[in-house]
């Protein structure tokens, strides 16, 4: 068997090349590391001796000595009670990439964590930070990740209820969402939209909760009759039939507002099957980051929440808490609104 075939067939321990070298394994140890006070001879000596039997240090043994593992967990909250692929859906999917990007560029890797699961399971995972995005309220996640000391990026709400109220601890990536949605109801009334509905989630992520809020109080402030549909979980098929039941019940609305992920060119498919047109006799905006939206006839208007900008700073702000450097406590970035032809009279799309 020739030396190439040997080094593959047996993994060569760190004993192995001490015995070859005829020092002990802390002198290998502390040769190989850059470690302790060796004659440059001696280190010299092992390094060719490792190389020459081919040794290759565990790369999880090492970081795990050295107290980091260089990855970082991702999470999606919004719905906890089931199973879901979030990457699936183009917003989190978006979000995923750039923070792998990101932490990429610092030397960290990135694990997808699952969004239900036995009570704390991923504590097992060897993670140096978490970024929790859209965690429900009270979510034992973030507290579990806290008490177990590994810092966590997510909203300032999560980060204050691990504390029981006492303060905001960890680094925080938040919007303020209810600003974001009178912008989009401001704009939909100013195209002259009177019957303005809403499709959003029934979850208890900040997102879902103010935005929720924040369209009931607007139609407060004028008088209106708030029009919402909460979807009790995610996917396509439940937001296409809850338009479907807007549009076809008794009082159906002049604008929609979608508050979550949905296929745009799909949408409009079945907008068109419930016999409405956008924009003549029904106004359109969504929350989605699905490019699709911007090449659909007519294109769509779209809320932007920033998923390249803001995973770009949340893996900014918990490698900077891992590596113990200080720095800002958190971020507030503003959503994007881009109005297209589906928010707009054709006089003025």
């Amino acid at each position: 068997m020739s030396q190439s075939d040997r080094s593959s067939a047996v993994r060569v321990r760190l004993v192995d090349v001490a015995r070859a070298a005829g020092v002990s394994k802390t002198t290998v140890s502390d040769a190989l590391n850059g470690a302790g006070r060796l004659p440059a001879a001696t280190r010299e000596h092992v390094r060719q001796v490792a190389r020459r039997l081919g040794y290759r240090p565990n790369a999880t043994a090492r970081l795990l000595r050295a107290g980091h593992t260089r990855l970082i967990g991702f999470a999606a909250r919004e719905y906890v009670e089931t199973p879901w692929v979030y990457a699936e859906l183009a917003y989190f999917g978006q979000l995923v990439t750039a923070a792998t990007r990101a932490a990429l560029t610092h030397g960290y890797g990135v694990v997808l964590l699952p969004t239900s699961g036995p009570d704390d399971c991923w504590l097992d995972m060897p993670l140096d930070g978490v970024f929790v995005v859209d965690p429900v309220e009270g979510d034992p996640m973030v507290g579990d990740f806290l008490a177990a000391g590994i810092p966590v990026v997510s909203d300032r709400r999560a980060l204050a209820e691990a504390t029981g109220g006492a303060g905001t601890v960890g680094r925080w990536i938040d919007f303020d969402h209810g600003g974001a949605v009178r912008r989009v109801l401001d704009h939909l009334e100013a195209a002259g939209a009177e019957r303005i509905a809403v499709v959003a989630g029934a979850t208890t992520a900040c997102f879902h909760q103010e935005s929720a809020a924040a369209y009931r109080d607007w139609c407060a402030e004028r008088g209106r009759e708030p029009s919402i549909v909460c979807l009790p979980g995610p996917g396509l098929q439940p937001t296409l039939e809850a338009v479907e039941e807007l549009l076809d019940g008794p009082a159906p609305p002049d604008a929609l507002f979608i508050l979550v992920e949905v296929n745009p060119p799909l949408l409009l498919e079945a907008v068109r099957r419930c016999g409405r047109s956008v924009p003549d006799d029904l106004l359109l905006v969504c929350t989605t980051e699905d490019p699709t939206a911007l090449h659909t006839d007519p294109p769509i208007s779209t809320l932007s929440f920033l998923p390249g900008e803001t995973a770009e700073a949340a893996v900014e702000l918990l490698v900077d808490s891992v590596e113990g450097r200080a720095g800002e406590p958190g971020r507030l970035f503003s959503a994007e609104l881009r109005i297209r032809a589906s928010s707009a009279f054709p006089a003025t799309a």
